[in-house]
């Protein structure tokens, strides 16, 4: 069966994975190139990881890139006490052979549920809104809407089909993926479909979810989505690289991005098609610097109060072993924050509050290798080397 985009979304965080096999290659090569007026002297600390560490995780990830076929990764490893390990390997551009940086923008595809979650509970701060409001004193229309509550939707527990599993929605977007689609175009691919089970049931990931509390954020604060997230998130967390685009601008310089979700099934460059469909679940860009300041203030709470930082933190079981969702956040191996994928594009941004580490991955592609996310690949290398204790998607062991 062909993957839709919803099935790539949040599967990275969610297969169970194995390591590959290490290969004799090249080990990746440092890349610190900074954009104009740009600094990087925080995340760059000269020490590093030590030279036996660096070695290794450069191995690692070489080995990956090449077998799974990712043309470029750029990689951030911060450690309070040891260091760090910032680099890049591989190209950015597949036709000139531009390589692969440390500085460029990235699409981040589901990351951006973090931002939206993020402003949603900033207006239960304000007390404007309840997490156990039915999602029909916001949005008209929704299947079962006031037995479905805020918290059900940012849980992805809410029964609400996902739009992005509709046929008729993936042969459109396939055949046009430059086309833009509205909030409420999206959501009607997936009202078409009764809901899989009752609210609060089980979980299901879904962007259905998503796309109506960017609504509910906009009903609520009288503002677009965009400025919302820009006034009240970007700005306080200071994430100057951080942007919700409207379309498919892409500012300079980013990675070409390339994806196998096409109607041949053929790899083609999807740098310049159009995010809108993903809107409050999928459509942000960002880059390494920012995303690893944002994934410490999303695990701690930096832009919530306590107590809403502990609702957000309430995981609950997937049915994906060992790996948890709480408030458009996941908890795996000890590591909490989400991943994102969207047509040409991964990331991963996580923080594992134990060791106050963060782990950012950014690569160009969304191809599966052997059925399995490129993007998890990574990071479960990467921390079975750098963090054994708690490893990014281990299973839960048979009991």
């Amino acid at each position: 069966m062909r993957r839709t985009p919803s099935r790539r979304l949040l599967a990275a965080a969610l297969l169970a994975v194995s390591v590959l096999a290490p290969t004799a290659v090249t080990p990746a090569t440092a890349v610190h190139a900074v954009g104009a007026g740009r600094s990087f002297q925080d995340d760059y600390p000269p020490d590093g990881l030590g030279p036996e560490l660096t070695a290794r995780l450069d191995k690692a990830i070489e080995d990956v890139r090449e077998q799974a076929g990712i043309p470029g990764v750029a990689v951030g490893l911060w450690m309070p006490g040891k260091g760090s390990y910032v680099r890049a390997t591989g190209v950015a551009d597949t036709t000139t052979g531009r390589p692969m940086t440390t500085d460029l923008f990235h699409r981040i595809g589901s990351e951006t549920k973090t931002f939206t979650v993020t402003a949603l509970l900033e207006l239960v701060d304000d007390g404007r809104i309840g997490l156990d409001d039915p999602i029909s004193d916001y949005v008209e229309g929704v299947p079962c809407g006031p037995d479905i509550t805020l918290r059900q939707l940012a849980e992805m527990r809410s029964g609400l089909f996902p739009y992005t599993s509709d046929p008729d929605f993936v042969r459109v977007l396939e055949s046009d993926p430059s086309r833009p689609f509205t909030p409420r175009e999206v959501l009607a691919y997936g009202f078409e479909h009764a809901n899989t089970f009752g609210p609060g049931e089980e979980f299901e990931y879904s962007n259905t979810n998503l796309v109506l509390l960017g609504l509910v954020v906009e009903k609520v604060s009288g503002r677009s989505l965009v400025d919302f997230i820009h006034e009240r998130v970007l700005r306080p967390a200071r994430l100057h690289r951080t942007l919700f685009p409207t379309g498919p601008e892409f500012p300079e310089p980013h990675a070409r991005g390339y994806t196998d979700q096409t109607p041949s099934g053929e790899v083609a460059d999807a740098t310049d098609w159009n995010p809108s469909w993903g809107w409050a679940a999928g459509a942000m860009i960002s880059d390494l610097h920012d995303l690893h300041r944002w994934a410490r203030i999303v695990a701690t709470g930096t832009l919530l109060s306590p107590q809403t930082q502990r609702e957000r933190l309430k995981v609950l079981p997937t049915g994906f072993p060992g790996t948890s969702y709480g408030l458009g956040i996941f908890e795996t191996g000890g590591w909490i924050g989400h991943n994102g994928s969207i047509p040409g594009y991964e990331t991963v941004v996580v923080h594992l509050p134990a060791q106050q580490a963060t782990l950012v991955i950014e690569i160009n592609t969304d191809v599966f290798f052997q059925g399995q996310e490129p993007s998890t690949l990574l990071a479960r290398a990467i921390t079975e080397i750098a963090t054994p204790d708690n490893v990014y998607d281990r299973p839960v062991p048979p009991s």
